[in-house]
Parts: C-alpha cells; structure tokens; sequence
C-alpha cells in the first residue's frame, strides 16, 4: 500500500508562491507517473499538473501553465509543485496522486491513478 502524504499548503496573497511537497513512501521504481490535482468547494477535482518518472515527461492544465511547475527529488521520493503568481481562482484542496506501472494512463483523469493523498489547503486572499 503507497502512501502520500502533501504538505506547504496555507493562507498567500494574490500573486505570491507556495511549494507544496508529496512524499511517497515506497520506491519510486514502483511508480509509473504522478499527478497533482485540486478540488474547490462544489466543483470536480481537476487536474493541474502530472510527469512520468521513467522519462520525466510533464504535462500541465492550461490553467497553470508558465506559473506552475511539477518536480521530484528521487532521493527523497517526494514531488513538488511550485506554485507562482497565485490567483484566488488556485484556492482549492491540493491531492498528489501515483499511478502504478502497466494499463492505459491519461494524466488528465483521476481514475488513472491508483493511490491518492490526503490532501493540503491551498488559499489565495485577494
């Protein structure tokens, strides 16, 4: 069983940064990709950003695109996702899921991953 754990959510001024960290607890040879998603009150968790760690290929919903940026540290198997220029339109639940080797993955859709977070808040004051 994988578990992820987020953290570096809080409370930022429009246009401000924040890093949030996703630590897994298993190798991540054990992991094909993985993705951030967010979750505002009354809406449908979305996509925001996702990469493959064999190839390190990343992908990123227009929405964040030149603001956001998805990262890892192998070592430490954790991902990052630093986040810049914030809108209050960013303020939502942030989930880092992974996707587990083998089948058919669209980095877009939260069914093509296998183990979620817990979440972090993420708000942005305006």
């Amino acid at each position: 069983q994988v578990q992820l754990v987020e953290s570096g959510g809080g409370l930022v001024q429009a246009g401000g940064s924040l890093r949030l960290s996703c630590a897994a607890s298993e190798r991540t040879f054990t992991s094909f990709a993985m993705g951030w998603f967010r979750q505002a009150p009354g809406k449908e968790r979305e996509f925001v950003a996702a990469f493959t760690w064999s190839v390190g290929t990343t992908y990123y919903a227009d929405s964040v695109k030149g603001r956001f940026t998805i990262s890892r540290d192998n070592a430490k198997n954790t991902v990052y996702l630093q986040m810049n220029s914030l809108k209050p339109e960013d303020t939502a639940v942030y989930y880092c899921a992974t996707k587990r080797p083998g089948g058919t993955w669209h980095p877009q859709r939260p069914t093509s991953y296998d183990y979620w977070g817990q979440g972090t808040q993420v708000t942005v004051s305006s």
